[in-house]
């Protein structure tokens, strides 16, 4: 079974994610929109991948239990089989899976108390 196969996000935060945005734009050329950035590639297949940048507002709570600055999104090929066997191996698992049109989410927790987000993508919802 394949586990993490790219890295789905970037999420930091900041005291001001608007002109964060802003500066990334104008001195990086970043193509940034409410939610930041998103980077598109290929995967070996040739499909259509993307990788998100996100700044969020300060006082977010998404980052808990974490108390990091950052928080990173690792896409998986299956999600719930990838957290039944992270469960069997003791990782902690935060025991709830999201889903939405553009893929499911799981959270675990690094042995330093990290929140890691999992994603098996649904790239093609992203494209115009």
């Amino acid at each position: 079974m394949k586990r993490v196969t790219g890295i789905g996000g970037i999420f930091f935060k900041t005291t001001d994610p608007k002109k964060t945005k802003q500066w990334y734009r104008d001195h990086l050329g970043f193509n940034t929109d409410d939610y930041g950035s998103t980077f598109w590639w290929k995967d070996q297949e040739g499909n259509d991948c993307s990788t998100q940048w996100s700044p969020f507002k300060e006082d977010t709570d998404y980052f808990t239990p974490s108390k990091k600055e950052f928080m990173m999104n690792f896409r998986v090929e299956n999600l719930i089989k990838l957290l039944e066997t992270l469960k069997k191996e003791g990782v902690t698992v935060i025991d709830k899976i999201e889903e939405y049109e553009y893929g499911k989410f799981g959270w675990i927790l690094d042995p330093e108390g990290n929140k890691i987000e999992l994603w098996e993508p649904v790239d093609k919802a992203f494209l115009p």
